[in-house]
């Protein structure tokens, strides 16, 4: 049995309607707004701190066993002078008494180093930390920003999921029964315009789209629906206004 051929204005019927389902979706997309793309930039943008705020600790623990690690050289210098210095009590020779007074000069030399990187490495923990501090102030301002934008989010979701989960299925069933060249024009002016709006009525003899002015040729052309006409101004299919009451 061969499948009957629709004729213009059903063709144009199922595109209007196609349209106004998807208008409605692209109504609860304003709703929506910015909000699921701030919320991802505001993830991103946190997960790239915690990344930095984990390097900072890290780098901040290297310092800590850099540090310990002076301060333990530092003791066992002292040790060693004190060691050192008891034995010069038992020199025997000058050349004795010389050597240990040159390990003596040695340690404290060690020392003297020991307490440079301390101080070196001090200030640089110092640094370190204000920049961590930095971060993790950071980390709480976009991370309240974030539950707030999230918050706002979840509420025009629980209010418009229903709704939009039927769009969706309605707009789903309504492109099945169009034909693929139509379907394929449908999408791409969606696609060109921010509105989303492919198929545009007549309203006051213009363009429900751009709002040119239709020639009267062209009006009639569109309300005998003998054709598929576009608006030669910008290109969205257009309709007779009584689909408008339809």
């Amino acid at each position: 049995m061969a499948v009957k051929e629709l004729s213009v204005k059903e063709k144009l019927a199922q595109l209007y309607k196609l349209q106004q389902i998807d208008s409605k979706l692209d109504e609860i997309k304003v709703m929506k707004g910015e909000l699921p793309m701030e919320v991802s930039d505001l993830e991103d943008d946190i997960a790239g701190l915690k990344t930095r705020a984990q390097r900072l600790n890290d780098t901040l623990a290297d310092i800590d066993g850099e540090i310990s690690k002076h301060r333990a050289n530092i003791k066992e210098s002292e040790n060693l002078i004190q060691r050192y210095q008891q034995q010069l009590d038992n020199v025997k020779n000058n050349r004795e008494f010389d050597a240990l007074n040159k390990e003596i000069e040695l340690q404290r030399l060690e020392i003297q180093l020991s307490e440079k990187k301390i101080r070196e490495a001090t200030g640089a923990h110092g640094i370190k930390s204000e920049s961590l501090a930095g971060i993790n102030e950071k980390i709480d301002h976009r991370s309240k920003d974030l539950d707030l934008k999230k918050e706002e989010l979840a509420g025009i979701i629980e209010k418009t999921e229903k709704e939009e989960e039927k769009l969706v299925k309605d707009s789903e069933k309504a492109r099945k029964d169009i034909e693929a060249r139509l379907l394929k024009a449908y999408d791409k002016i969606r696609t060109s315009y921010r509105n989303g709006l492919a198929v545009a009525p007549i309203s006051r003899e213009s363009c429900g789209g751009c709002f040119n002015k239709i020639p009267p040729q062209v009006q009639i052309e569109i309300g005998i629906m003998k054709n598929i006409v576009a608006c030669e101004h910008c290109g969205r299919i257009l309709v007779d206004e009584s689909f408008i009451n339809e």
